[in-house]
């Protein structure tokens, strides 16, 4: 793994909700911290309710993590764009977090600790 970037299991009980809905909920979540960036908290798929995500067309590239898909969230006022992410085929250096989905800290979601 890139010797700034460490992956742990996230303690607790954690939650995902968007629009007044909760997407989520996980004892199985991963955090991810990579140098001075906030740590991300990454959700098994499983545990998502992905019936309120949309494919998206939007990818970007990581050199260490690998090629990012975006979803969009849809709640019942609107359609929050590319607010989710995942690494479908990571790097093996972080192959953890394969299969799980991070969520940007943005007003309308809140990811939590509960």
């Amino acid at each position: 793994m890139a010797d700034h970037i460490k992956i742990t299991k996230a303690e607790g009980t954690w939650s995902v909700r968007a629009g007044g809905a909760v997407l989520g909920e996980t004892t199985n979540a991963l955090k991810l911290t990579e140098g001075d960036y906030p740590p991300v908290i990454y959700f098994p798929r499983g545990d998502i309710a992905m019936a309120f995500l949309d494919s998206s067309d939007k990818t970007t590239h990581c050199p260490h993590k690998g090629d990012a898909s975006y979803y969009s969230v849809v709640t019942k006022s609107r359609t929050l764009n590319d607010a989710v992410w995942s690494y479908e085929n990571p790097n093996d250096a972080v192959a953890a977090i394969k299969d799980h989905l991070a969520f940007y800290p943005i007003d309308e979601i809140t990811v939590e600790q509960i």
